[in-house]
């Protein structure tokens, strides 16, 4: 059969690369699709061990996984070992929080503990195990390039791993995209931690022009299973308006559908927020950390300032 073929030539691949390219990894994965194509194969994870490859970052031959298209999607956890997503998805309720994490600030972390509290008093998620996850989408990571800054990428990698928080790289940057692979490798709940600007993003029609059925048809694979997006208000100084689910205005011709959606509970407004993260962002991080201004520490986790210091990541210096 065809799938017996295409594993058969995986095969080949992996001896042929086992013995001429295991002093480059990269190319060893890469070399797995020679005579093959993405549609004929998917692999979810690969571990390099052994002295050999002691130098080898896993994380990065999960990025690479998903780089070249074997997969769409990608998992290691705090601890930097690689996971099979669909043995660490398998019968869990699920909450992610899409980001940049450049670097991971107190606002990050209070997202996800308060939609965490909201999605464990959902009665179909009521002693459930949960599993929470860090989402990280190629487009970020490529940031409009053609390749990822792997020092970049191992920086949002280690002070995800430093908070304790497992990573999912994927290469769904549509949310309905992201649903669907999480809803086939699970049949618990899955909720999604947003901010207020994402919803715009999620409301910006020329994301749906693939769809036949257009921003319809995303919303209805997006939130089917009863998935339900857990909404961070935006209050971007201390004297301007509090924004929320409620406050939100979108294109006039969808407020209609994004003020049903709010009505139905698609949309939960997180209300359990501490409102002293609420003027963090990361961009803001990052120029103070550029500037040489050290008050950036004030607004990452001390496990997070202290590896960005020992490691001289986003473009810290020692002054």
């Amino acid at each position: 059969s065809a799938q017996q073929e295409a594993l058969g030539i995986v095969g080949v691949n992996l001896c042929y690369g086992a013995f001429f390219l295991s002093h480059v990894p990269e190319e060893l994965v890469e070399s797995l699709l020679d005579s093959l194509t993405t549609r004929r194969i998917e692999i979810d994870m690969i571990e390099f061990s052994g002295i050999e490859f002691r130098n080898v970052d896993n994380r990065i031959m999960a990025l690479k996984l998903v780089q070249v298209g074997l997969s769409g999607a990608a998992m290691f956890g705090p601890n930097r070992e690689v996971l099979q997503p669909s043995d660490v998805l398998h019968n869990k309720a699920v909450l992610v929080e899409r980001g940049s994490f450049r670097p991971v600030t107190y606002v990050n972390l209070d997202m996800f503990q308060s939609a965490l509290v909201k999605f464990k008093q959902e009665p179909a998620v009521a002693d459930k195990p949960i599993l929470g996850l860090m989402e990280l989408t190629m487009r970020n990571l490529l940031a409009g390039g053609t390749e990822v800054d792997r020092r970049d990428f191992l920086g949002r990698a280690e002070v995800l791993g430093a908070c304790g928080m497992t990573v999912l790289i994927s290469d769904y940057f549509e949310y309905h995209r992201l649903a669907a692979y999480l809803s086939s490798r699970t049949r618990e709940r899955i909720g999604i931690v947003l901010g207020v600007p994402s919803i715009f993003e999620l409301f910006d029609e020329k994301y749906y022009s693939d769809l036949a059925g257009g921003i319809l048809e995303n919303f209805g694979r997006l939130l089917k299973n009863d998935l339900k997006i857990y909404v961070y208000p935006l209050q971007r100084s201390p004297g301007d308006e509090l924004q929320t689910i409620y406050t939100v205005k979108v294109k006039e011709d969808l407020q209609p559908l994004y003020d049903y959606l709010v009505r139905r509970g698609s949309f939960a407004q997180l209300d359990n927020y501490n409102p002293k993260y609420l003027s963090i962002f990361s961009r803001d991080v990052l120029k103070r950390i550029a500037a040489g201004d050290e008050s950036w520490d004030e607004m990452v986790p001390p496990q997070v300032a202290d590896i960005i210091r020992s490691r001289g990541f986003f473009a810290y210096r020692k002054r």
